[in-house]
């Protein structure tokens, strides 16, 4: 399988664009990994909220449970440290509910930030080397199987730009078809080129 021209022009760029593609999608994750961070950082304050509504909790059924056991009016003292207690269960789950929250956006930003640009670059960037590959291995084939300069030729009639091929003849169809050895030779010349695949 190849996935490099074999003509030096050709291959640099082919490089390049593989670097550029290779660094576009490192930049991407990472951005999403700094968003992520940045987000994830907010989850302190559910976190300082959780810790303080279960420290609040515990101390008030601690004062409630001391209270209850004063004879007479122990029942009646500690009745509202436990309700004080509850307050303190609350901020405690609002504490937990607040850092999923902000798990659940970090999560989701830093994967959409990341996952989108890379999903485009990967299509792009595949879909044109996955072609490249592909020709390349079936212009070899036909080299393989002795396919003649006028089959080449034909090829790159039909898969060349017509500006392209405009550079080889003022008529490159008509010159084909009476068999124009030159004409030939470099629409062949072109297809291969096309194609990166180098002969001898």
């Amino acid at each position: 399988m190849q996935f490099y021209s074999d003509f030096a022009a050709h291959r640099s760029r082919q490089i390049a664009v593989d670097l550029f593609a290779v660094a576009a999608i490192a930049a991407w994750v990472c951005l999403g990994a700094i968003v992520y961070s940045l987000v994830i950082d907010l989850a302190r304050f559910g976190r300082q909220m959780q810790s303080a509504g279960s420290d609040f909790s515990s101390t008030m059924t601690d004062i409630g449970d001391q209270l209850g056991g004063v004879p007479l009016i122990g029942g009646g003292i500690s009745a509202p440290f436990e309700a004080a207690s509850g307050a303190g269960e609350s901020l405690e789950a609002a504490g937990r509910s607040q850092q999923e929250a902000v798990l659940n956006l970090a999560v989701g930003l830093g994967w959409g930030i990341a996952v989108v640009p890379v999903g485009t670059i990967l299509l792009f960037w595949l879909v044109g080397r996955l072609r490249f590959t592909r020709r390349a291995a079936t212009t070899r084939r036909l080299i393989g199987a002795g396919v003649t300069v006028d089959m080449l030729a034909l090829r790159a009639l039909t898969n060349q730009k017509l500006s392209v091929l405009a550079t080889v003849d003022a008529d490159p169809v008509a010159a084909w078809r009476r068999g124009d050895p030159t004409v030939m030779r470099s629409l062949a010349q072109l297809e291969l080129k096309a194609s990166g695949v180098r002969i001898g």
